[in-house]
């Protein structure tokens, strides 16, 4: 599994645990959820400092997002925002 698509994951794990849409997500971060959803699906190469960047804005420290972790794999299609994900 390529860096991208470990970071592309972990930023869906971490969407889906707020229990949010990409477009609710991002938007709330202040970031174009179209382009996010690409870089979550593993499409787009973003830099390091995006990566610590998107770390920031989510609460989260750098090694959550480029660490892998099978426990972070995502399955589901779409998230629903009327409750939670359990981590």
């Amino acid at each position: 599994m390529s860096l991208k698509e470990i970071v592309g994951m972990n930023l869906k794990y971490y969407r889906y645990k707020a229990g949010l849409s990409q477009e609710k997500f991002y938007s709330n971060l202040g970031l174009s959820y179209k382009y996010m959803a690409a870089v979550e699906r593993g499409e787009e190469n973003i830099t390091s400092e995006k990566i610590d960047e998107y770390a920031y804005l989510m609460g989260v420290n750098i090694r959550d997002l480029v660490n892998y972790d099978a426990s972070h794999v995502v399955t589901k299609r779409r998230v629903d925002e009327r409750k939670k994900v359990n981590s």
